[in-house]
């Protein structure tokens, strides 16, 4: 698992180019508040976008984690947790722990990292005895916010999967189409990427591309319609894809981009955060309930999002639409 894409710098941009996030929190608020476990939440940049997402009414939150590290950064903040509840945990490791058991006793319906590394808290929940492991392979997604596209790009798995086989692309690619169900994205166009767009036998990617595409056919993966091998640039912009000549609904208008392995998934959404102005949400979907992965570097909005995108996740799951968590 890869924790460094979760410090992805969240560039400073007008609220305004991102009215991808905007309409997403909206619609979360439209919703009941969602029950959060809130892991290790230690520093007041964690605390404070805890308490950001509870002021909207996006979150219900439990702090889990050592009670006087937390009241310390709600004193550096000048805040009450008067009307909050603290589960008391000694370190990270025991409030990753006692997180996941309050999701496997039904009380909570999230987890949120705090100011714990993320290896830390996916530890405990891909553990076999007491984990919240499913049938599904656990697999990341980043739904992009990028200033002037049409809509939300969703990138796939650039957090915990290094180098997934075959088999496991067909869960991470489930899990993506699921997450775009939960958004109501009206099309679901799947682009599953390489550094080309031909079957190539010496660019195992472009293998992959062609065999997840015959799957899609024979009903071993549904909910959208799925094109590969695509090139970055065929797969998003309908003019690239004009000119290489290829005829399909998906090129030239993904809208989930799923990577080779993680290296190719880190470099396209940092550069996407980097270079256009992008915002980034997490979410990790897989286990029994949505883990929300956020950073101290995360944008306002980021943070706000990557909430609203668990609570959409849980409605889905609930009205039985998907099964990417439960």
């Amino acid at each position: 698992m890869d924790s460094s894409i979760h410090a992805m710098h969240q560039p400073s941009t007008p609220a305004a180019t991102h009215p991808h996030y905007d309409r997403l929190i909206a619609a979360a608020r439209e919703l009941p508040p969602l029950r959060v476990a809130v892991v290790h939440p230690a520093n007041e940049v964690a605390l404070q976008a805890v308490l950001e997402s509870a002021r909207l009414g996006l979150v219900t939150p439990v702090l889990v984690g050592p009670r006087a590290k937390i009241e310390a950064a709600a004193g550096a903040l000048q805040i009450s947790l008067a009307d909050l509840p603290i589960v008391d945990a000694p370190h990270s490791h025991a409030a990753a722990d006692a997180a996941v058991a309050m999701a496997l006793r039904g009380e909570v319906d999230a987890l949120m990292k705090g100011s714990l590394h993320t290896d830390e808290l996916m530890a405990a929940v891909v553990r076999r005895e007491g984990g919240l492991r499913t049938a599904r392979r656990i697999s990341h997604c980043f739904v992009m916010d990028v200033p002037g596209h049409a809509q939300p790009l969703i990138i796939s798995d650039a957090a915990i999967n290094i180098a997934p086989t075959l088999e496991e692309k067909v869960d991470i690619v489930q899990n993506a189409i699921d997450l775009a169900h939960a958004l109501r994205l009206p099309a679901v166009r799947v682009a599953l990427l390489s550094a080309m767009e031909t079957v190539n036998p010496k660019v195992p990617s472009t293998l992959d591309a062609a065999a997840l595409c015959k799957m899609a056919d024979r009903g071993q993966i549904t909910g959208a319609q799925l094109d590969g091998p695509l090139a970055m640039d065929n797969a998003i912009d309908p003019e690239a894809a004009r000119i290489k000549g290829i005829v399909s609904p998906v090129a030239g208008h993904a809208n989930v981009l799923i990577v080779p392995q993680l290296d190719a998934g880190n470099m396209l959404a940092k550069s996407l955060s980097f270079l256009a102005g992008a915002y980034a949400a997490g979410i990790v979907l897989g286990a029994k309930v949505p883990i929300i992965l956020t950073s101290r570097a995360d944008s306002e909005p980021a943070r706000l999002a990557s909430c609203a995108l668990a609570s959409m996740v849980v409605k889905a799951a609930r009205e039985r639409l998907i099964k990417a968590v439960g």
